[in-house]
């Protein structure tokens, strides 16, 4: 097998541990599982990192660009991510996200004078068709839970695009670092450690400040931890260090392209979860969502 796939089997751990997050998600808050999740995670990521001992090739100024990154990328963004998936369900929520390929590629005209016309330009409104066309359209076929649209849709769609555009920024944050051939030597897990950890450390400073929003909605029970820690082992542990062979082994436009295929992977899933099939607008949203991640990548 090509190293490329191990991209597509990352997409489908990242769109199954979507769906694995929605009943935590929904019945603790999204701060509380958020900030479980990432502790859980930071645990995993220190472990492979101290396993690895390559904390001496990140100086000070690299370990506070990785904190500031995962504050604004891991912190903010995730936290927006599965508030948006409380409102909108996995489905919607993971289009939602993928317009960070779109905001990556504004960011990339405005701060490296990077061309984003022609295909490019198409595959951004692409993009954000998708979204227009998963929340618009099949509300009243839709009767499982995990479909319905609670609260304000304009709030939750606010949330979703915040997501995107705080994962986009938290990336790019990291390109002139991770593009320069003299710093190749940084360790990947150690890098993801320092940004998770510190996406941690900013949810338990807010959980100290005795917020309400930081407050857990339910008790933490066997089943909902259980939940969690599958959830960032899979996502996490299984599948960025999948990703992180792909990338390193594989054509990086290939990467991406098949590691953007979350939206229409999560489709099956939710046939065989709720046992209904996906409308014809969920389908043309998630056809529209590769087709735009496609143009923006080989444009």
């Amino acid at each position: 097998m090509n190293y490329e796939w191990l991209a597509l089997l990352a997409a489908a751990l990242w769109a199954f541990t979507s769906l694995i997050s929605v009943t935590p998600s929904r019945q603790l808050g999204a701060f509380a599982y958020s900030r479980w999740r990432m502790g859980l995670v930071s645990i995993m990521l220190l472990s492979a990192a101290v396993f690895n001992n390559q904390w001496q090739m990140i100086s000070i100024e690299q370990a506070g660009l990785f904190a500031l990154s995962g504050f604004v990328g891991v912190f903010v963004g995730d936290t927006a991510l599965f508030a948006c998936m409380n409102r909108l369900g996995p489905r919607r929520a993971s289009l939602l996200f993928a317009c960070h390929a779109a905001f990556s590629a504004f960011l990339g005209v405005w701060l490296f004078n990077e061309a984003l016309f022609g295909w490019s330009l198409l595959g951004a409104a692409c993009l954000f068709l998708s979204v227009v066309l998963a929340v618009s359209f099949g509300r009243k076929s839709e009767q499982h839970s995990w479909e319905t649209i609670s609260g304000t849709v304009s709030i939750a769609v606010a949330l979703g695009l915040t997501a995107a555009l705080c994962q986009s920024i938290g990336t790019v944050m990291l390109k002139p670092m991770m593009s320069n051939p003299e710093l190749a030597q940084i360790d990947p897990v150690a890098g993801s450690a320092l940004r998770m950890t510190s996406a941690f450390a900013a949810h338990w400073l807010l959980w100290l400040s005795g917020h309400k929003m930081a407050r857990a909605q339910a008790p933490l029970s066997r089943p909902l931890f259980l939940m969690i820690a599958s959830n960032g082992f899979l996502a996490m542990a299984v599948g960025m260090t999948l990703m992180l062979y792909a990338l390193r082994y594989g054509d990086l436009s290939v990467v991406a392209l098949l590691s953007s295929t979350s939206p229409v992977l999560v489709l099956p899933l939710l046939w065989i979860v709720t046992k209904q099939a996906p409308t014809r607008s969920a389908w043309l949203s998630a056809s529209l969502c590769l087709l735009g991640s496609a143009l923006l990548i080989f444009a």
